[in-house]
C-alpha cells in the first residue's frame, strides 16, 4: 500500500470528529502566531526601550510578553488536550475495526495466522499509529506553520540576512524529511520482528505445560533470545541512523546563528540594521531550534505510523471468503433435514480434501462419520456451519442452500460439542449462557442438570458464579465437556455436531457424558465423529470416509456384512468394545 494512501486512510478516521479537529488545529495555529509575536515584542523593548532609554516602552513590552505567555498557556492546553483526545479516540476506533475484522475472517485465515502476531498488530502497531494521528500530526502541522512563519517574518525583518540564515534551515528540513523516509522501512521490519517475538511468546505460554513436562525451558529461551537478538540488532541499526542525523541537525541551527552574528553584527554596528532587529532574527532562529529538530522525530513518527498501519490494514483488507450474500435471507425455523449434493472442497492452491460427497440426513436422524486421520470427517462438519465454503456442489438444510441464508441464522441452528471444549475465562453460568445471551438463571440451571453438570458445579466454591480460569483450566476435561453440552442444550439448536471421544476421562465421567449427550441428541439431527462402537450401532447411517470420498455407507450390521473398509476398522479398532457393558447407550 502506497504511504500516501495509508496517511489518507488514517486521517479519514478523524472525519467524525470535525469539531474536535477544528478546535485542536485552531489552537495550534493561534499558538504559532503567539510564538511569532514574542520576538517582535523583544525587538520593541530593545529598540524603543533599552536603546532609546525609555523604561515605559520596556515595561509595556514586558507586560505584553506576560499577557501573550498567559494566553499561550491556555491555547497550549487546548492544543495538548485536543491532540491527546484525538489520539486515543483514533486508537479506540482503529482497534475496534481491526478486532471486528479479525472476528469475521474465516477459519482459513486463522489456520494460517498466529495469534501472537495478530495481538502484536492490535497492540504494538495500533499504539505506534496512534502517536502520529493525534499529537504527532498536530506537532508536524505546528512545526510546518512555524517554519513558514519564521521564514516570512525574517524576510520582513531583513531580506539579506534572511537569505543567509535560512540556507542552513532549508538543508535541515531536507535532512529531516530524508531521515524520515529512510527509517520508514527500518521501522516496518522492526514491527514485523516484534510480531514474530509475540508469536513465539504466545505459543510458549499457551503450551507451558508441555514445555515443563519435557523440561524444554532452555530451548524456548534460546528460541526467544534468538529472535529478540535480531530485533535488538535491527534497533541498533535504527539508532545508528538516528545518531548520524540528529547532531547534524543541531549543527545546522548553530550555523544559522553564526551566520547572523558574522554578517549581522557589523551591519548593526554600522546602523544598517537595528540591534533589536538583529536580536529578533536570532530569536526566530532559536525559536526554530526545537521544532525543526523535532521535525525529524515527527517525520519518524509518520514513517513509523505508515509502517504499522500498513500491517494493520493488511489484515483489515483481507477478503472474507465466507460472508453473507447481498440477498441472503434469514433461515426460518427448520426441521433439520440436511442434504450434501456432490460436495467438493479444496484449500486455495492446495490438495483436494473432499470430492463427490453426496448423502441425505432426515430430521432427527444420527449420522456417524468414521475414517482414518485426514479422511475428511472434520471437514464435512466444518462445511455445514460454513466455517469453510464448499468448492463444488451445495449443502441444503430443509431445501435452503446454506450460501443463500445469513451466517447468523444458519449457525443459530447448529450446535457443536467437541472433545476439546473451549471455555472462556468467566463464570460457569456465563459460559453456559454464551450461545444464548440474557438467558434466565433457572434456564441455565435446567440445562446444567440435563447435562449432568449441576452436581459438580454446586461443589465449586461459588457455584454457578465460579470463575473457570483461562481456557477453563480450573475444570477437568470431563467437567468442561459437560459445561459445553449444557451450553449446546441452552442454545437449543436443531442440528448437532459431536465428537464422542471420551478416551481421556474415567469410566464414571464417561457414563455421565454419554447420558448428557443422549439427552442433547433427542429430536435433533446429529453428526457424530464416531470413536465408540455404541455410537456406530445406534446411528441411523454410517459414512465411512477414505481419502476425501465416501467409501461405504449403511448401518453397522449392513457394513459388517460387506467385509470392506468398515469391517477392517471394526476388526482392528472396535471389536474389543463389544465386551464392554454399559448401562446407557449413546
Amino acid at each position: 500500500m502506497h504511504r500516501f494512501t495509508v496517511y489518507r486512510r488514517l486521517l479519514a478516521y478523524l472525519r467524525p470528529y470535525k469539531w474536535q479537529v477544528f478546535l485542536a488545529y485552531s489552537a495550534t495555529f493561534i499558538a504559532v502566531l503567539l510564538n511569532l509575536y514574542i520576538p517582535q515584542l523583544v525587538k520593541n523593548a530593545i529598540d524603543e526601550g533599552v536603546v532609546a532609554g525609555d523604561m515605559t516602552a520596556v515595561w509595556r513590552a514586558t507586560g505584553l510578553i506576560l499577557l501573550v505567555a498567559l494566553v499561550r498557556t491556555i491555547v497550549s492546553f487546548a492544543e495538548l488536550f485536543g491532540g491527546e483526545w484525538l489520539t486515543f479516540r483514533f486508537s479506540y476506533d482503529l482497534r475496534n475495526d481491526f478486532y471486528n475484522a479479525v472476528q469475521y475472517l474465516p477459519f482459513a485465515f486463522h489456520d494460517k495466522h498466529h495469534t501472537g502476531d495478530l495481538m502484536s498488530r492490535a497492540t504494538s502497531d495500533v499504539g505506534e499509529t496512534e502517536r502520529f494521528v493525534g499529537t504527532g500530526a498536530i506537532g508536524l502541522v505546528s512545526t510546518i506553520f512555524l517554519i513558514l512563519g519564521v521564514i516570512g517574518a525574517m524576510f520582513v525583518e531583513n531580506a539579506r540576512l534572511a537569505v543567509l540564515a535560512t540556507g542552513p534551515m532549508v538543508i535541515l528540513v531536507w535532512v529531516a524529511v530524508r531521515f524520515g523516509f529512510k527509517v520508514r522501512g527500518m521501522f516496518q521490519v522492526l514491527q514485523e520482528q516484534m510480531g514474530t517475538i509475540s508469536k513465539i511468546m504466545q505459543e510458549s505460554l499457551t503450551g507451558i505445560n508441555l514445555v515443563k513436562v519435557f523440561a524444554r525451558e532452555p530451548h524456548e529461551l534460546e528460541k526467544f533470545d534468538h529472535e529478540n537478538n535480531i530485533w535488538f540488532d535491527q534497533r541498533v541499526g535504527l539508532i545508528t541512523v538516528w545518531s548520524n542525523n540528529w547532531p547534524f541537525m543541531g549543527f545546522l541551527v548553530a550555523l544559522s546563528i553564526f551566520i547572523l552574528l558574522w554578517w549581522g553584527g557589523p551591519m548593526a554596528l554600522a546602523a544598517e540594521v537595528s540591534i533589536g532587529s538583529l536580536f529578533a532574527m536570532i530569536s526566530y532562529v532559536l525559536l526554530l531550534n526545537g521544532p525543526v529538530q523535532r521535525i525529524g522525530f515527527q517525520v519518524n513518527l509518520a514513517a513509523t505510523a505508515s509502517a504499522s498501519a500498513t500491517r494493520v490494514f493488511e489484515i483489515m483488507d483481507l477478503p472474507n471468503e465466507v460472508a453473507d450474500q447481498p440477498v441472503a435471507q434469514e433461515l426460518p425455523h427448520i426441521k433439520g433435514e440436511v442434504r450434501f449434493e456432490q460436495v467438493g472442497f479444496h484449500y486455495e492452491g492446495g490438495r483436494t480434501i473432499l470430492r463427490n460427497i453426496d448423502f441425505v440426513v432426515q430430521p432427527g436422524q444420527t449420522v456417524a462419520l468414521i475414517g482414518s486421520t485426514g479422511s475428511g470427517k472434520s471437514t464435512i462438519t466444518n462445511l455445514l456451519p460454513r466455517f469453510y465454503e464448499v468448492s463444488d456442489g451445495r449443502i441444503l438444510i430443509d431445501n435452503h442452500d446454506i450460501r443463500d441464508v445469513t451466517l447468523k441464522s444458519l449457525r443459530r441452528e447448529i450446535g457443536m460439542v467437541l472433545q476439546d471444549s473451549f471455555l472462556f475465562s468467566n463464570t460457569i453460568a456465563e459460559n453456559i449462557a454464551y450461545g444464548r445471551p440474557g438467558a434466565k438463571m433457572e434456564d441455565v440451571i435446567t440445562a446444567a442438570k440435563a447435562a449432568r453438570a449441576h452436581d459438580f458445579i454446586m461443589r465449586t466454591p461459588d457455584g454457578y458464579k465460579t470463575m473457570v480460569g483461562e481456557r477453563g483450566v480450573t475444570l477437568s476435561g470431563g467437567q468442561k465437556q459437560r459445561v459445553a453440552i449444557a451450553r449446546a442444550l441452552l442454545a437449543d439448536p436443531r442440528i448437532l455436531i459431536l465428537d464422542d471421544s471420551t478416551s481421556s476421562v474415567d469410566t464414571e465421567t464417561e457414563y455421565l457424558i454419554q447420558q448428557a449427550l443422549h439427552t442433547l441428541m433427542q429430536g435433533r439431527t446429529t453428526f457424530v465423529i464416531a470413536q465408540r462402537l455404541l455410537t456406530l450401532k445406534s446411528a441411523d447411517q454410517i459414512l465411512v470416509l477414505d481419502q476425501g470420498h465416501i467409501a461405504e455407507r449403511g448401518t453397522h450390521d449392513q457394513l459388517l456384512q460387506q467385509h470392506g473398509l468398515y469391517r477392517e476398522i471394526y476388526d482392528l479398532q472396535l471389536k474389543d468394545q463389544e465386551e464392554l457393558v454399559l448401562s446407557s447407550e449413546f
